[in-house]
């Protein structure tokens, strides 16, 4: 899955942007392809996943809401999880 946020570059999105790029990389890891930026005008600020809107203002932004809907499209998690790599490897968190 692939997942695009498009901001508006004049309205000063940017910022927000990045945070919820860092947030849904550090919540899906290696279970996406990706998440780009895209820059917009006229107060864009929208997230798709694999081209379907996920999320798009004015709604009110929810970074919660969106972890929650793009967890619900990726399929079920294969083989070894975060849990079993720390027991593998002696750590616990």
């Amino acid at each position: 899955m692939l997942i695009e946020i498009e901001y508006c570059v004049p309205c000063g999105y940017l910022p927000r942007a990045t945070e919820a790029q860092t947030r849904l990389l550090e919540e899906f890891g290696n279970s996406i392809e990706g998440v780009t930026l895209k820059t917009g005008r006229k107060g864009v600020f929208t997230f798709r996943a694999d081209g379907e809107q996920v999320y798009a203002k004015p709604e009110e932004f929810d970074i919660e809401s969106i972890v929650a809907t793009i967890r619900a499209k990726l399929p079920a998690p294969q083989g070894v999880q975060a849990e079993g790599r720390d027991l593998l490897m002696g750590k616990r968190h």
